[in-house]
C-alpha cells in the first residue's frame, strides 16, 4: 500500500494494485478499479514514485 494525502490533510492508504486511473485535473484525482475516487495533494509523477518505491521493496523481500 502506499500513502497519499488527501486534501483535507487525512492521510490514506491505498492498494496500488487497485489503481485504476490517477489524473491531473489540475486537482489529482486517483480512481480506483471499483470505482471509488480520491482527491490527493500529490501529483500523478508522486504517485507514480511511490508505487514503483513499493514494488521494488516488496520485491526486495
Amino acid at each position: 500500500m502506499i500513502k497519499l494525502t488527501r486534501l483535507n490533510g487525512t492521510v490514506i492508504l491505498v492498494n496500488e494494485n487497485f489503481i485504476e486511473t490517477a489524473e491531473e485535473t489540475p486537482d489529482t484525482v486517483v480512481t480506483m478499479q471499483n470505482g471509488h475516487r480520491y482527491f490527493v495533494a500529490e501529483g500523478v509523477d508522486e504517485i507514480y514514485s511511490k508505487t514503483i518505491a513499493f514494488i521494488k521493496e516488496k520485491n526486495a523481500e
